[in-house]
């Protein structure tokens, strides 16, 4: 991974490495309270030599007091030294309880032994630390005393006495809080670094690019309420959700600049991905911009088409396959612009049969020489075999990719898929993709007071990308079918406006 790997882990993880930074936060600040606070007292003892000779006997008898002072540090946690402080103070200790909380240490080349004792109780703690020093003072006297009678030659004097400290050594509350402040903040990365590594699930457009160099035509970005209101035409013209379907429009014309795939499929690994509304708010963005468009609800098996435009699917594209009706009495007009719709007729015991066949050929040529555009919603590739066979009557396909949804290889799959048929992708749709964050997918949207200027931009891309040949009067098409519903796009206007 490089840098930007890195980033975009912080940038969507960084909720989980906040939370864990202020976990190890809290429990620093609870490691501080819960502790019972210690005090330390200190004393500090000087070893000299009991003579008064000359400066040379005086250099040798420091020299003499360096080399024991280390034996009298390690003297201090002896039951030499403590037992009679215990007896001294009543502690209900043994020597070696005591000389847990005792240390003694030397500063080097020196003749100075520093004492510090621990306790809950800064005057006990004062007390143990002074009777300590008094302990070794006596203790050294009799250690060092010649055997032949006399006074010791080292002495040993406090010259730091013990006291009771006012604040605690520990805990030491700023360290606890920093501690787990870096704690919890190297535990989050540390997780967010390996959720990242086992996740599998695609979530932007950078995940997608680790598994093919498929254009991207656009990402549908997530909204809420799009269960309750899925349509295009549901939703604010400024609206993301809306801006995104009029790029995907655009970018489809871009990939299609020849003209030559009028006939596309719309599809997806998994259900549940949105390839449904995908293709439902495609066919309208198309219509809006002036194209006709034919939508066919081509899934056999759950049909969505007709409960999102309110159409009746009693009968439909497999009334047409199985030669019960003409296509022409089935289409239904919808909405004020050149959109109409085949919704898929009644579910087939055998739907791949059904699209694989040579009727449905037939039926997508005949579509292709009236309409500008024919879009066709086609089940998932996974779980069964009919969007590939479909893919075979068609002169694109589009697949609708779910972020966060869809996982690596079943993307591969489907994929595969595609390519072992040889079906021509047009391109990938990313949908549900967050409209903020690392993998949120960018637009540029205009205001209401553009409102104008976009539909004029919109129909000059239209007409821009789209083959003169492939636009046919209104007139023309319901003359072609002999519907009595496929009226001029002017004449709804007009109906509308009464």
């Amino acid at each position: 991974m490089d840098l930007r790997d890195y980033l975009r882990i912080l940038r969507r993880s960084w909720i989980l490495i906040t939370a864990a930074t202020l976990i190890g936060l809290l429990g620093g600040a609870a490691a501080s309270m819960l502790v019972k606070p210690t005090y330390t007292s200190q004393t500090q003892l000087f070893v000299s030599i009991q003579n008064a000779g000359t400066v040379q006997e005086l250099q040798q008898g420091n020299t003499f007091s360096q080399a024991r002072v280390q034996s009298y540090v390690k003297t201090v946690t002896t039951p030499v030294v403590l037992q009679p402080v215990i007896d001294a103070l009543g502690l209900p200790q043994t020597p070696d309880q005591l000389a847990k909380q005792v240390k003694a240490s030397t500063d080097l080349n020196t003749v100075l032994i520093n004492i510090s004792v621990d306790d809950d109780s800064p005057v006990r703690a004062a007390a143990v630390a002074q009777a300590v020093a008094d302990s070794l003072i006596k203790a050294v006297d009799t250690l060092e005393k010649p055997r032949t009678g006399g006074t010791s030659p080292i002495g040993l004097s406090v010259i730091t006495p013990a006291a009771a400290p006012s604040t605690p050594s520990a805990p030491n509350t700023r360290l606890n809080l920093m501690a787990g402040l870096l704690s919890g903040l190297a535990a989050g990365l540390a997780v967010s670094v390996l959720r990242t590594a086992l996740d599998n699930r695609i979530r932007g457009e950078a995940d997608l690019r680790h598994i093919t160099d498929t254009p991207i035509l656009g990402g549908i970005a997530f909204d809420q309420d799009a269960s309750r209101r899925p349509l295009l035409t549901q939703s604010g013209h400024q609206s993301p959700r809306a801006e995104s379907f009029r790029q995907l429009r655009t970018n489809l014309q871009f990939a299609n600049v020849s003209g030559s795939a009028k006939s596309v499929l719309v599809t997806s690994s998994l259900p549940g991905e949105g390839k449904s509304t995908t293709a439902t708010n495609l066919a309208i963005a198309l219509a809006q911009a002036g194209q006709t468009v034919c939508l066919i609800d081509a899934d056999l098996r759950r049909p969505m088409v007709n409960e999102y435009l309110g159409l009746d699917r009693s009968a439909g594209l497999t009334t047409a396959l199985v030669g019960q009706a003409h296509v022409n009495d089935l289409l239904q007009s919808w909405g004020e612009d050149n959109l109409y719709v085949l919704t898929s007729g009644v579910i087939p015991p055998n739907p791949s049969e059904l699209l694989g066949s040579t009727e449905m050929q037939n039926l997508v040529d005949s579509l292709e020489s009236t309409f500008d555009t024919v879009i066709i919603d086609a089940p998932p590739l996974l779980p069964v075999t009919d969007a590939a066979v479909l893919s075979q009557h068609v002169s694109g396909v589009v697949l609708v990719v779910g972020s966060q949804k869809l996982k690596v290889q079943d993307l591969a799959k489907s994929l595969s898929a595609l390519e072992m048929v040889s079906a021509d992708l047009l391109g990938i749709v990313l949908n549900r993709l967050p409209v903020k964050g690392p993998d949120a997918y960018a637009y540029s949207y205009y205001g209401s007071s553009d409102d104008g200027a976009l539909a004029t931009r919109d129909k000059k891309h239209s007409r821009r990308f789209t083959s003169s040949n492939q636009h046919y009067a209104n007139k023309d098409v319901a003359t072609h079918y002999g519907h009595a519903d496929m009226r001029p796009a002017a004449t709804f206007r007009a109906e509308a406006r009464d």
